[in-house]
């Protein structure tokens, strides 16, 4: 009877050691993979975070194994997160792989079925989203955007419940985003043209957006 008692005091020393443990191993890798893992979660963060818990709830409930054998995979995840993410600074295309695009889900006051049925986002989901962010009806919605991580992002109308112009990202890190050229009824070749007259090329700019039929830059820092 002594000997099982002091097993089990073993076993629940080692399951509070290694919670300990992991609770700041966890804490000091969501610190390297920077802030933004906190305030939101994109896809890939998401699987990245699935991986750590069930690892961890893995190495807590066996108790036998090495614990190297759990914190060597998560330090492989950290480091593959932390690349993907310098990856995705410098590539527009391996980020919209990854954690997709923005869609517009209502365009100046009208709901855009079609991006809604592609992002398999119900009526039912908009309007709660509404109801979350104190608005009483869609006729108060001038845009709304689903963003990468799942939420929406509303802009209201203004007090006379006119539509207006919302401020549409044509060039992002000197890529153009050909959707949104589109929806201004523009072509590439009519960005590339205004920007040789201002004596501006792609290489020059950080971020460009239309609105008012006007383009507004950033440009990239030396």
């Amino acid at each position: 009877m002594t000997i099982k008692l002091i097993g089990d005091k073993m076993d629940l020393l080692t399951v509070m050691g290694r919670t300990l443990f992991f609770y700041f191993f966890i804490l000091l890798c969501y610190r390297i993979m920077g802030k933004r893992e906190i305030a939101q979660l994109s896809i890939s963060d998401l699987t990245i975070s699935i991986l750590i818990a069930e690892l961890v709830a893995i190495s807590i409930e066996n108790r036998d194994d090495n614990t190297m054998l759990t914190i060597l995979p998560i330090i492989l995840l950290v480091g593959l997160e932390v690349l993907l993410a310098f990856i995705q600074l410098k590539s527009n295309s391996v980020r919209e792989f990854l954690d997709g695009k923005p869609s517009l889900i209502v365009d100046k006051g009208k709901l855009n079925f079609k991006e809604m049925v592609k992002q398999r986002y119900s009526v039912d989901d908009l309007l709660l989203a509404l109801r979350s962010n104190q608005i009483k009806s869609l006729d108060e919605v001038d845009y709304a955007i689903l963003e990468t991580n799942g939420k929406l992002s509303i802009f209201k109308k203004n007090f006379l419940k006119m539509s207006g112009d919302y401020p549409l990202p044509i060039v992002i890190d000197g890529k153009i985003d050909y959707e949104a050229l589109r929806a201004i009824n523009k072509t590439s070749k009519w960005l590339t043209n205004r920007l040789s007259e201002n004596d501006l090329s792609l290489s020059n700019l950080l971020y460009a957006f239309y609105k008012k039929k006007t383009i507004y830059i950033i440009k990239k820092e030396k």
